[in-house]
């Protein structure tokens, strides 16, 4: 098992886990990453999909979050979400909700660059849903 590191998970809601984790497997904006102990700096925005985190006594959590940015550092690794909830918590009807708000999104851009980040948005949504069990994925 990888030695433990420091993760914050922060959301404008409130803190939602500050723990002593063995990895934290990030959906980065450019890509998922993971992150273990003595990980290279970096800072990354992230898109929205799942935190799949790995206590460090081997227990797992796995978090919906709807985009943000993940710091990595020599203290660990924190993330500053827009929306963050345990997937025990989550329901169809909020990813629902989500992909129609980003579907209306779409349809209310002015312009073709803010009409391709609301696609994306909906079809990093759609993969979330898929990835639940809950859904058809995106093509």
């Amino acid at each position: 098992m990888a030695s433990p590191f420091k993760f914050d998970l922060v959301s404008p809601e409130r803190l939602l886990m500050s723990e002593e984790v063995s990895q934290v497997v990030v959906p980065g904006s450019e890509g998922q990453f993971t992150v273990l102990v003595g990980h290279a700096p970096v800072m990354s925005t992230l898109r929205p999909g799942v935190v799949e985190v790995t206590l460090a006594g081997g227990r797992q959590e796995r978090i919906f979050i709807r985009g943000g940015f993940a710091d990595v550092n020599a203290e660990g690794l924190t993330i500053l979400a827009e929306q963050a909830i345990p997937l025990a918590e989550l329901d169809a009807d909020t990813i629902a909700t989500e992909i129609r708000s980003a579907e209306e999104d779409i349809g209310d851009a002015k312009d073709e660059t803010a009409r391709a980040a609301a696609t994306l948005k909906r079809d990093q949504l759609k993969e979330v849903q898929a990835a639940l069990g809950r859904g058809p994925a995106a093509h």
